[in-house]
C-alpha cells in the first residue's frame, strides 16, 4: 500500500569535520564484504585450488591493529573474549543462515575459537583459511545435493514448512538433517517459481542454474576475500562501522561513488543470496517512479524486450553491472517486495536509467493550510531530503554556488512575501540521512543569534565546537521540525540543536541514532594493501548528550515509531552506547521551560479519530508482522491462500486509504501523487496547537 507520508530518501553523501587543520572525510555508503568477487576458479579436475593468507595479508594485518588500538574512539581489547566474538562473526559471515556448516564442523574448529586474536596480533592467519577452505567445500555439496534434487517431484499437498530465517537456529547435527534442511528449501524454492507460472522446464533451467551460481560465486573467492571477511569480522566485533577494503574493494569502492550519480539512483548491498535495496537515492529514477523502496529484493534484472535474468546468488559486483546503462535505456528488475508476505511472487517493474536529477535533491518550499480551534494557519514547509554543500563553487569564489543555507534563506525570503504570508514554518527532515556539517551547523544559525551547534570528541578525548558565529537572524517565528527513523547524523544535530536552544518543537519518530564520525584511511601508499574505514569521533549536543544510539526524541511523538529499539543505530550490533560530556555555554532561546505534554494529548486525541491514521498504523503492524515471519508454508494451496488474503488485506486498506481522500477505485494510481500527507499535516496540526 503506498502512503505518501512515508519518504524513502538518500542516506547522506558525505561529513567535512574539521580537527585543528585536518580534515576528516567520513564516506556513508557502506557494502559489505561480499560485495567483491574475484575470478579465481575450481581447477579442471573438480578439486578446489589452494587458497592461503600472503605477505601482504600479514603487513595489512599489522597496520590495521595498529590503527584500531591507537586512533579508534572504541578502545576494546585484543583477547579470548574478543576472538570468540570474530569467530562467530567470522562464521556468520560466511554461512548467516547455518545452511552449510555441520555442528561437527565447528567442533573440529572448536581450538580456533579463542586463537582469532593471536591470528590478528602475530599476523598467522593460516586458521582462518582453514575454515574457508572447509566452507567451499560444504557449499560445493550443497550445490550438487540441491541440483540432484531438481530431478524429483515434490509433493505440495503435504502440510510442512521451511524456515527460511534461520539466524537464531542450531547448526545442523548430521549430514541426513542437513539434507532435510536442503530438501524443503529446494522445494520452497520450486513452489515459489510454480507460483509465477513459468514452466517446468524453465522453472528447472533457472534453479539449476542459481544453484550452480552459488557454488562458483564461493569457488571464485581468493585470498584477498576470505581475509576481507576476517577483518570486517574483527571490526564489526569493535563497532559497525568500521570495515576494511581490500585493493580490489577499494577499487571497485571509488568506482561506485564516481558512478553514485548514475543508473536507476539505488544504493545495493548483498543479504544472504539476495540483492537488496539498502538506500534510495533523491532524484533518481527509483525514487521518481515510487515503485522500489527499501527492503525490496532484486530477484531478476533485464533489459526491454529481453528476458529477465535470474540474479539469486550473483555476486553485487555483476548485479549492479547487469542494471547499469546507457542513459535513457529501460532496464526491468523482478522484485520481491521487503513488505510482501514471505512466498509472494515478484513483481516486475521498468525504470529508465538516467543521471541523479541533483535539483530533486535540493530544498523546496510549499504551503500547507490547517484548522485549529476553528482558525486557519498557513505554515510554510522547508523540504530538506540532504545537507548539501558545493565545496568546489564556494573554494572558487563563484557568486552562484549551492548550499542548503543559501537554499532554505531564499525559500524563507519567498514565503513570507508569499500573498497572506505564513504563520510559522516546518523543516521537513524525513528520511534526510545527513551530509555537510558545516551545512548543518550554518542552517541552525539562521534561526539563532550566535553560539555552539554541536560537540565533537575525538579518540583522545578532546572535544572541539562546531560554532554559529553570525548574529543574523533570518527567521524568528514558529518554527517545528519534522523528523523520520530514517534522519540521520546532521539531521539530528539541527534537530538537536533546536531542541536544545527551545527554538522549535520538534515531532515525529526518534531519529536513527548515528552520532559518530569515520575516517578512510590507505594502509600503504601504493594501494596494495587496500584501506580501512574507521570511527574516530562522536558528535554530542550542546546540552552534552549524545545523538549516539538514542538518536533525537521528538518533543511531541508521532504514533508511527513502532519498534524504535529495533531501528537505526539501535538495531546494530555494538554500536558505540548513548553517553554525555558536560554541557556546552550557550543561551537558550527560550528562557522559560518548555513543556510540550499538552501538545501531545491533542495530537494523540486527533489521530485517534483520523481514519487516515489509524489505516497508516495497521499497515506499519502488517509490515511489521511480515518481516518478523521466519517459516513458509510448502503446502501450495495454504501458501496461495495466505498470500491472497494478506495481499485482500493490503488492497482492502489501500482502497480505505483512498476512499478517506476522496478516489475511488476506478481513479488512475497517479492520482495518488494527490494525496495529502497525513504527517506533515498532523505536524502543522501540532504547530497550530502551539500557537
Amino acid at each position: 500500500m503506498k502512503h505518501r507520508t512515508i519518504k524513502v530518501l538518500p542516506a547522506g553523501p558525505q561529513r567535512f569535520i574539521r580537527f585543528g587543520r585536518q580534515f576528516v572525510h567520513a564516506l556513508v555508503f557502506i557494502f559489505t564484504a561480499s560485495c567483491s568477487v574475484a575470478g579465481m576458479s575450481d581447477s579442471s579436475d573438480g578439486t578446489f585450488d589452494s587458497i592461503a593468507p600472503t605477505p601482504e595479508h600479514r603487513q595489512a594485518t599489522a597496520a590495521i591493529l595498529q590503527l584500531m588500538q591507537r586512533y579508534h574512539y572504541k578502545r576494546v581489547s585484543v583477547d579470548d573474549q574478543l576472538s570468540e566474538q570474530i569467530f562467530d562473526r567470522f562464521l556468520e559471515s560466511l554461512d548467516p543462515q547455518k545452511s552449510f556448516f555441520l555442528a561437527s564442523d565447528l567442533e573440529e574448529f572448536d581450538d580456533y575459537r579463542t586463537m582469532f586474536d593471536d591470528a590478528l596480533r602475530s599476523a598467522k592467519l593460516q586458521p582462518v583459511f582453514d575454515v574457508f577452505t572447509r566452507f567451499r567445500s560444504r557449499v560445493e555439496e550443497r550445490a550438487q545435493f540441491a541440483q540432484g534434487l531438481l530431478k524429483n517431484e515434490f509433493d505440495f499437498t503435504i502440510n510442512e514448512s521451511y524456515t527460511f530465517n534461520r539466524e537464531e537456529a542450531q547448526w545442523a547435527q548430521s549430514e541426513k538433517a542437513m539434507d532435510e534442511l536442503w530438501r524443503k528449501r529446494v522445494k520452497s524454492d520450486v513452489l515459489g517459481l510454480r507460483l509465477t507460472e513459468v514452466s517446468a522446464d524453465e522453472l528447472t533451467k533457472t534453479l539449476d542454474e542459481r544453484y550452480d551460481r552459488m557454488a562458483l560465486r564461493v569457488s571464485q573467492l581468493k585470498a584477498n576475500d576470505v581475509f576481507q571477511f576476517f577483518i570486517n569480522a574483527y571490526t564489526l566485533s569493535v563497532e559497525p562501522h568500521t570495515s576494511y577494503f581490500s585493493p580490489r574493494s577499494s577499487e571497485d569502492f571509488k568506482i561506485r561513488m564516481s558512478l553514485s550519480l548514475e543508473g536507476i539512483g539505488a544504493a545495493l548491498q548483498t543479504e544472504d543470496e539476495y540483492t537488496v535495496v539498502r538506500r534510495i537515492i533523491a532524484g533518481g529514477p527509483a525514487a521518481m517512479s515510487e515503485k522500489v523502496s527499501v527492503d525490496d529484493r532484486i530477484v531478476g534484472v533485464g533489459e526491454e524486450g529481453e528476458d529477465i535474468v535470474d540474479v539469486v546468488s550473483w555476486p553485487l559486483t555483476d548485479v549492479v553491472d547487469l542494471i547499469r546503462g546507457p542513459k535513457g535505456s529501460t532496464v526491468s528488475l523482478k522484485i520481491l517486495s521487503g513488505d510482501a508476505t514471505v512466498g509472494s511472487p515478484p513483481k516486475v517493474i521498468s525504470l529508465v536509467r538516467d543521471k541523479i536529477k541533483l535539483e530533486e535533491q535540493a530544498a523546496k518550499s510549499s504551503v500547507v493550510e490547517t484548522s485549529v480551534a476553528g482558525k486557519t494557519r498557513r505554515f510554510g514547509v522547508i523540504d530538506l531530503p540532504m545537507f548539501y554543500l558545493d565545496s568546489a563553487g564556494r573554494a572558487q569564489g563563484l557568486p552562484d554556488y549551492r548550499s542548503t543555507t543559501r537554499d532554505v534563506q531564499r525559500l524563507l525570503g519567498e514565503l513570507k512575501s508569499t500573498d497572506g504570508g505564513i504563520d510559522g514554518v516546518i523543516i521537513d527532515l524525513r528520511g534526510n540521512g545527513g551530509g555537510s556539517l558545516v551545512e548543518a551547523t550554518q542552517l541552525t544559525g539562521i534561526f539563532i543569534e550566535t553560539g555552539p551547534v554541536v560537540q565533537i570528541r575525538n579518540s583522545s578525548g578532546r572535544i572541539e565546537l562546531e560554532e554559529d558565529s553570525d548574529p543574523a537572524v533570518v527567521y524568528d517565528g514558529p518554527l517545528a521540525v519534522l523528523v523520520d527513523r530514517n534522519s540521520a547524523s546532521a539531521s539530528e544535530i539541527f534537530a538537536a540543536a533546536i531542541q536544545d536552544y527551545g527554538r522549535g518543537v520538534v515531532v515525529g519518530e526518534p531519529t536513527f541514532g548515528k552520532g559518530t564520525v569515520q575516517s578512510v584511511v590507505p594502509l600503504d601508499r601504493d594501494g596494495l594493501l587496500g584501506q580501512l574505514k574507521v570511527t574516530i569521533a562522536q558528535f554530542f549536543r550542546v546540552n552534552g548528550e549524545g545523538t549516539q544510539h538514542r538518536g533525537v526524541i521528538p518533543d511531541v511523538l508521532f504514533p508511527t515509531a513502532l519498534d524504535s529499539d529495533a531501528q537505526g543505530e539501535r538495531g546494530l550490533d555494538n554500536a558505540l552506547q548513548w553517553a554525555e560530556v558536560p554541557a556546552a555555554d550557550y543561551n537558550a532561546w527560550s528562557k522559560r521551560k518548555l513543556d510540550y505534554s499538552r501538545a501531545q494529548v491533542q495530537h494523540e486525541s486527533r489521530y485517534r479519530d483520523n481514519p487516515s491514521f489509524k489505516l497508516l498504523i495497521e499497515e506499519l503492524n502488517s509490515q511489521r508482522v511480515s518481516r518478523s515471519d521466519r517459516d513458509v508454508t510448502l503446502e501450495e494451496d495454504l501458501r496461495k491462500q495466505q498470500i491472497a488474503e494478506r495481499t485482500t488485506d493490503r488492497e482492502e486498506r489501500e482502497e480505505l486509504y483512498r476512499k478517506a481522500f476522496g478516489f475511488s477505485s476506478n481513479d488512475d494510481e497517479d492520482d495518488e501523487a494527490d494525496f495529502p500527507d497525513i504527517i506533515l499535516e498532523e505536524a502543522a496540526n501540532v504547530l497550530g496547537d502551539l500557537l
